[in-house]
């Protein structure tokens, strides 16, 4: 048998020789597989949202227009802004020809207290048909309040949220149905100094 310095033999020293070769190259594998480690991670992250996921086909409804909505509501807040009036610009105005007041809140709110001369079509109630059958003229001056404009008067004007305020829905129904003469009253108003006459629906047991 052959030896080689050290005492191994050929045999020995060559098997040697291939252990050290081969666990070089591991570790250059193992280092390249590490920095790859960020990579794989990111990827799996990516990933796992889709694994297990259960897709849905959208259910759809010609009827309903959610993009459609968004975009009537961002051209009807840009017409809004210069449409909002003082007390005394909404008084003067509703005085005029061809003009309404609209109250959009609930019929039974409406009874209870109301802008004198005000019509009642509950927010809900807006529709084709009803519009057309209230406001059959699309160029009638339409002045409308929520319970946002009135301060300290919780039985007939009960506080909304500011974002939830009756008065922008109501605006972004009209403007989507085609009506551009509305004017929205502007301020917050304490209801017992307001210069605006009220009345009560008579005959009405009002809360009821």
């Amino acid at each position: 048998m052959n030896s080689c310095a050290g005492g191994l033999s050929t045999k020995e020293a060559a098997e040697r020789l291939l252990f050290i070769a081969v666990n070089r190259k591991d570790a250059a594998m193992r280092m390249r597989f590490s920095a790859r480690i960020p990579v794989i991670i990111l990827a799996t992250l990516l990933c796992a949202p889709l694994v297990g996921a259960n897709p849905r086909a959208p259910i759809a409804n010609p009827a309903i227009d959610m993009e459609g909505y968004l975009r009537v509501s961002r051209e009807a807040a840009q017409h809004r802004a210069a449409r909002r009036v003082s007390e005394e610009e909404f008084m003067r105005m509703s005085r005029e020809p061809n003009t309404i007041i609209l109250d959009a809140r609930s019929r039974q709110k409406y009874d209870e207290l109301h802008v004198a001369g005000a019509i009642s079509l509950s927010f809900p109630d807006i529709a084709v048909e009803s519009l057309a059958r209230t406001i059959p003229d699309k160029n009638t001056r339409i002045l409308i309040y929520c319970n946002n404009n009135f301060a300290n008067a919780e039985r007939p004007f009960p506080s909304k949220m500011p974002s939830a305020s009756l008065n922008i829905s109501t605006y972004i129904a009209l403007y989507n149905y085609g009506y551009r003469n509305v004017f929205e009253l502007g301020p917050l108003i304490e209801l017992s100094k307001s210069k605006l006459p009220f009345k009560a629906t008579a005959g009405k047991n009002a809360g009821a």
